[in-house]
C-alpha cells in the first residue's frame, strides 16, 4: 500500500457550487463540486465512464473514486493508458498478501506500492526465503481464477484503528499520511482488506499474469534505525505473453548485470571496508581514463577549463548555496566536528567553482566562463539502496559549470545540448529529455524560474528534439533537462544533467561588471555530461555486455601462439602492436590454441591474433574477431594501421574483417 492521499469532506457551500477541470487537450470542463475522476468520464462520454479503471489529478495517479478539485488538470485512465500497468501490478501486490495471509495468518503487512517492473510488499512477523515463493505463487493464481470484486469501502478512523490494533505499521500511516483524515479508504477482496487509497482494478482475474521474483530486507520507511522486514518483489501484466517476454529481459539483464561482469573482467570491487565506495583495477581503470579523457576532449570544444577543488571542506560553505540544508539535514552527508567547526566532504562542487569564479573580477566581456572537474563527491545513501556502481556513496562527477550573462543562456544550452548528442551518439545510447519544473523547495522568485524554464523549453525546441515534463521534479535552485538513456534492450537510465541557476549566483554574491558598468550577477549553467563516472560505466558495461567497442575496451588484441616455439615471434607482433600505442597481451600459458581462444573470447576480447609456424615463415598473423571471423596471411603493418584507426575513431565494433 502506497501512501495515502485521502479526501476529505465537503462543506455544504462547496456541495453547490459547481468546479472547473482542465481536459488533456487544453479544453476546461465544468461538473459539480465533489465530482470524482469517474464522474469527470462520464460527464465526458458513458463509454469513457465505463472504461474508466483510475485518473490522473495534476499528474498523480488516484482513484476513480477521488473528487476532483476547481482548476485540476484531470486525464482519465483506461486499460490502454500507459499508467494502467501501474494499477494492474498495485493491485496484483494486493493479491499477493492475500495470498500470503491465507498461507500465513501470522503475517504481518506494511506497505505494498507498484513499482516501474511490479511491485514489492514489506512483511513481517513470518519467516519467508525463495522456497516459499512457489507456494504463495500458486495461491495468488487461484485467487485470479476466482476473480473477485475489488471494492473501495470507506470506513471510521475508529475502525481502521481497531481493524490495526496489533499492527504498528498500518496505526503509524494512519497517525502519519492520513493523520486528520476521517473516513479512510480500504480495498476489499472476497473476505480480505488492505488499508489502501488505491487506484485498484476491478477485480483480481483483470489481473491476468503474476509470478514472484525474489526477496531481500529492507527498513521500514528506509530507515536504518527502524526494524528490519522481508521485502518480497514480484510482477504482474496483462497477458502470459507479456509476462513471459518480461522475464526473457529479465534473464537477458542478469546475464548483462555490471557486477557479475565487473568480476568477470577483473574491472572493479566494493569490499566491505569502503561501503559503496569503488576500488577500480587496472582493467577498470583503463575504462575509466578512456571515458575521461574523451570527455576533457568535449569539454575542449566547449571551452570549458579543467579545475580541482578539495572533497574536504568547511560545511559552512555549504549553507548560503542552500546545498547543506538539502544534503546534510536530510542525513545524505558525511560532515563532523574538530575543534568547534564542522566539516563536511564536498556533496557538489557547485559551491567550490563558484569560489574560483568569485577569486578574481569579471567583466561581462570574460564570460562566459566554464569549469570543469571530475569531482569526487559524496552522498550518505542507505545501505539497501546500493546497488554496484549504480548506486554509490563515492561518485565522480564529469562536472561543469558556465557562468553565462542572460543573453547566452540559450546558446550555451544549445551548445551543450549538440555535444550531448554526439557523446550519446557514439555509445549508441538513445537520449530521452526531461525537464524538471519547479517543486515546493524551491528558492528564488516564480520570475526566475519561468526565465530559467523556458530557456531550457527554447533551447530543446529549437533543436527540433522532444521532451518530456516532469512537474516539480527539479532541485531547490534551478530547473533542469534530465538525460535519460535507453540501452541496448531497452531500459532507461538517468545520466546527464544540464540546470539553469538564477539562485546560487546570487545567493553567494558573485558579480561582473555589465557593459554599463554596473555590477550584475551571472547564471550558472550546471550541467553533467556522462553524470558519474561510477553510474555511466556500469550503465555500457550492460549495455555493451562488457563486449567493449575497441577504444574502450582494457584488452584490445591478445596474441595467440600456437605453440612455445612460436612464443618469440609473439611478442614480436606485440611489439608493433605496443609500439601504436595498443593495449595487447601475449597468451604463454601452456594451453591448446583451442583453449587459449575460448578463454579469449570469455574474456570478451575484440580481436585474438593467432601465430604458428606458417605465419611466422611468411612474417604474416591470422586474425579473429569476437564474432569468430577470421581471417588469414594476414600483414601486421595493414593490421595495426586499421586498429589505429578503428580506434582513433572511436568505431562502435571491431571492423578489420570485412564479412
Amino acid at each position: 500500500m502506497p501512501i495515502l492521499r485521502l479526501r476529505g469532506s465537503m462543506s455544504e457551500t462547496d456541495a453547490q457550487a459547481d468546479v472547473t477541470v482542465v481536459l488533456p487537450d487544453g479544453s476546461s470542463l465544468t461538473v459539480p463540486a465533489g465530482s470524482t475522476v469517474e464522474d469527470v468520464a462520464y460527464e465526458i462520454g458513458p463509454g469513457l465512464g465505463r472504461d474508466t479503471v483510475a485518473g490522473k489529478i495534476d499528474g498523480d495517479l488516484v482513484s476513480k473514486h477521488d473528487a476532483v478539485h476547481d482548476g485540476a488538470e484531470i486525464e482519465i485512465v483506461t486499460e490502454d493508458s500507459d499508467a494502467y500497468l501501474t494499477v494492474l501490478r498495485h493491485s496484483a501486490a494486493h493479491v499477493f498478501a492475500q495470498a500470503l495471509q491465507r498461507l500465513h495468518p501470522e503475517a504481518k503487512l506494511t506497505i505494498g506500492p507498484p513499482t516501474d517492473d511490479g511491485f514489492y510488499y514489506d512483511v513481517t512477523g513470518v519467516d519467508l526465503d525463495e522456497d516459499d515463493l512457489a507456494e504463495i505463487e500458486t495461491e495468488m493464481e487461484a485467487i485470479l481464477e476466482a476473480d473477485y470484486d475489488i471494492e473501495r469501502v470507506e470506513r471510521s478512523r475508529e475502525e481502521a484503528l481497531d481493524a490495526y490494533a496489533d499492527n504498528e505499521f498500518k496505526r503509524d500511516i494512519l497517525e502519519t499520511e492520513a493523520a486528520g483524515e476521517d473516513p479512510v479508504s480500504f480495498y476489499v477482496q472476497d473476505d480480505w482488506q488492505d488499508l489502501c487509497q488505491g487506484p485498484h482494478v476491478d477485480s483480481t482475474g483483470e489481473i491476468g499474469a503474476v509470478t514472484l521474483l525474489n526477496i531481500s530486507s529492507a527498513y521500514w520507511r528506509g530507515e536504518e534505525d527502524n526494524e528490519s522486514l522481508t521485502r518480497v518483489y514480484g510482477t504482474a501484466f496483462g497477458s502470459e505473453d507479456d509476462l513471459e517476454e518480461f522475464l526473457e529481459m529479465r534473464e537477458e539483464a542478469a546475464e548483462r548485470d555490471h557486477r557479475k561482469i565487473g568480476r568477470e573482467m577483473d574491472l572493479f570491487s566494493i569490499p566491505d571496508h569502503s561501503p559503496g565506495c569503488a576500488h577500480y583495477h587496472p582493467n577498470g581503470m583503463r575504462i575509466r581514463r578512456e571515458l575521461e579523457e574523451y570527455i576533457r576532449e568535449k569539454n575542449d570544444e566547449l571551452g570549458y577549463e579543467e579545475v580541482w577543488t578539495p572533497e574536504l571542506n568547511k560545511a559552512e560553505l555549504w549553507k548560503p548555496t542552500g546545498h547543506y540544508d538539502a544534503f546534510k539535514e536530510a542525513g545524505e552527508m558525511f560532515a563532523w566536528e574538530q575543534d568547534d567547526t564542522e566539516y563536511g566532504l564536498k556533496p557538489m562542487n557547485c559551491a567550490n567553482h563558484a569560489h574560483i569564479f568569485d577569486d578574481d573580477q569579471h567583466s561581462y566581456r570574460d564570460l562566459p566562463l566554464r569549469y570543469s572537474e571530475f569531482g569526487t563527491v559524496y552522498r550518505n545513501e542507505q545501505s539497501g539502496e546500493l546497488s554496484g556502481l549504480l548506486r554509490v556513496r563515492g561518485l565522480t562527477q564529469d562536472d561543469g559549470h558556465a557562468f553565462v550573462r542572460p543573453d547566452q543562456i540559450e546558446d550555451e544550452i544549445r551548445r551543450t545540448i549538440g555535444v550531448i548528442e554526439d557523446i550519446y551518439d557514439q555509445f549508441g545510447l538513445e537520449i530521452i529529455y526531461k525537464i524538471e519544473t519547479q517543486g515546493d523547495n524551491s528558492v528564488g522568485s516564480d520570475d526566475i524560474w519561468e526565465t530559467a524554464t523556458d530557456a531550457l523549453r527554447n533551447a530543446l525546441e529549437s533543436k527540433g528534439l522532444e521532451y518530456d515534463v516532469e512537474a516539480g521534479e527539479a532541485a531547490f535552485y534551478g530547473p533542469k533537462i534530465g538525460l535519460d538513456a535507453r540501452d541496448a534492450i531497452g531500459r532507461e537510465w538517468t545520466i546527464g544533467t544540464v540546470q539553469v541557476d538564477f539562485n546560487i549566483p546570487e545567493r553567494l554574491e558573485l558579480t561582473y561588471t555589465g557593459e554599463d558598468n554596473d555590477e550584475h550577477h551571472p547564471v550558472m549553467i550546471h550541467r553533467a555530461l556522462l553524470g558519474s563516472i561510477e553510474r555511466f560505466m556500469g550503465v555500457t558495461i550492460e549495455h555493451f555486455k562488457g563486449n567493449f567497442p575497441l577504444w574502450l575496451a582494457p584488452e584490445q588484441v591478445r596474441v595467440l601462439p600456437v605453440s612455445d616455439d612460436t612464443l618469440g615471434y609473439a611478442h614480436r607482433v606485440k611489439n608493433a602492436l605496443d609500439d601504436a600505442g595498443l593495449r595487447v597481451e601475449v597468451e604463454d600459458r601452456d594451453w591448446t590454441v583451442g583453449r587459449k581462444i575460448r578463454q579469449a573470447h570469455d574474456d570478451r576480447l575484440p580481436y585474438m591474433v593467432i601465430v604458428g609456424g606458417d605465419e611466422e615463415e611468411s612474417d604474416t598473423i591470422s586474425v579473429r574477431d569476437r564474432f569468430e571471423n577470421e581471417a588469414d596471411d594476414v600483414d601486421v603493418e595493414t593490421f595495426v594501421d586499421h586498429l589505429v584507426a578503428e580506434r582513433d575513431e572511436k568505431r562502435a565494433e571491431p571492423d578489420f574483417i570485412d564479412v
